[in-house]
């Protein structure tokens, strides 16, 4: 019970880490200390998308569903949890490279309005 717990606590971590990559510029609205925790999270999704590589969460993930008797998965959580809701036909190295121009597009928007708001304020 222990290892489907902890599988199942990294999965919603993993969700939230995602989340928080792509969209955190949007929490530095608010609170600014968030850039540097930000900034790091989005280069690392990023990179993750960038170089095709499975991110460790899912190695975590995986550990924690075979210790607790069930099958864990070959691909990235991308490809296995999320890739089936948006592109059903599957994960191809163009979409990878998408995905990561879309993390960096998303928050190069939110951190020049943020950037444009400051200085209007000014």
């Amino acid at each position: 019970m222990f290892y489907r717990l902890a599988a199942e606590g990294v999965l919603l971590f993993h969700l939230a880490f995602i989340v928080f990559a792509v969209f955190g510029a949007v929490l530095a609205a608010r609170w600014q200390w968030l850039i540097v925790v930000h900034l790091p999270a989005a280069a690392w999704g990023f990179l993750v998308e960038l170089i095709g590589r499975a991110c460790p969460l899912t190695y975590a993930e995986n550990y924690f569903r075979i210790k607790a008797g069930q099958l864990g998965y070959a691909e990235s959580f991308i490809e296995h949890y999320l890739l089936p809701l948006v592109y059903p036909a599957g994960l191809t190295r163009g979409v990878q490279l998408s995905l990561a121009a879309a993390v960096i597009v998303i928050n190069l928007a939110i951190y020049g309005w943020l950037l444009y708001r400051k200085r209007a304020d000014a």
